[in-house]
């Protein structure tokens, strides 16, 4: 029996039964049956899933489903708790490790708030993601590519819109050599127009082959930036196979994702 066959054991099946494309390509990411907890609530609920080098997932649900929560386990954040499960980047252990380990193995999240960090320039926000190896990109190549920071340069990174910290948050993480981009949410509270230009820097961030995971209440966004997709529902994984599947399939986007 397969996990996701045995997480339906004993339950009645969905009407859209969970689906894998995992291709023949070698997995990059690999998380296996990953059980998480904040304090004594149990909410990532034996999560498996795959991603292959340069690779877009999409990782979907409701409210309240576990995305996030899933995405800070990978992170190695300390909540939630990983009692059980392995969690594998480029042949390292990712399980065994703490956030800052995991960063320092080439693990970047951009969380839900952006984390800018006040009373510093945008400047001084770039730089200070560079004070430890391994670096990515160097300052001047991010500023070609954002040139919105490049005018800003100067300004308290705080202080900036909306749209402008995103983009700074993204920028933060290519200054880092990073293997696994993780991205939460990254067009909640922003308006259609910035909407459309994050999502031309995503595209980019594609075009550059780096293998990413992104949680987006925003399915449709986030479907037509992704490769694949692994919808949650409760903790567990319902679904897993391509994004073009969920775009094509309204009984499964109207169960689990009410669009």
């Amino acid at each position: 029996m397969t996990i996701l066959e045995d997480q339906f054991a004993g339950k009645t099946a969905p009407s859209v039964k969970p689906q894998k494309a995992r291709g023949t390509a070698p997995a990059f990411f690999s998380a296996w049956d990953l059980h998480s907890y904040y304090g004594e609530s149990y909410i990532v609920q034996g999560v498996s899933f795959d991603v292959r080098e340069g690779e877009i997932l999409a990782l979907l649900g409701r409210n309240g489903a576990g995305k996030t929560s899933t995405l800070r386990t990978i992170a190695r954040m300390d909540d939630p708790n990983l009692t059980h499960g392995e969690i594998w980047l480029d042949h390292q252990p990712l399980h065994d490790m703490k956030s800052y380990q995991a960063s320092r193995v080439g693990v970047g999240l951009v969380p839900e708030d952006r984390r800018i960090i006040p009373g510093l320039t945008v400047q001084e926000n770039l730089e200070l993601s560079q004070i430890a190896e391994p670096k990515g990109w160097s300052i001047d190549r991010i500023y070609d590519h954002f040139p919105r920071l490049a005018e800003r340069r100067l300004q308290e990174a705080v202080t900036l819109s909306g749209g402008e910290q995103q983009m700074l948050a993204v920028a933060r993480i290519l200054a880092r050599d990073i293997k696994l981009f993780l991205l939460d949410e990254p067009y909640e509270g922003l308006a259609p127009v910035i909407v459309q230009e994050i999502e031309r820097i995503l595209e980019g961030v594609k075009e550059l082959g780096i293998t990413t995971i992104i949680v987006e209440q925003n399915a449709i966004a986030a479907l037509h930036l992704a490769d694949r997709a692994v919808i949650l529902d409760m903790g567990e994984v319902v679904f897993d196979g391509t994004a073009q599947e969920v775009l094509d399939n309204a009984e499964l986007r109207q169960e689990y994702l009410a669009i």
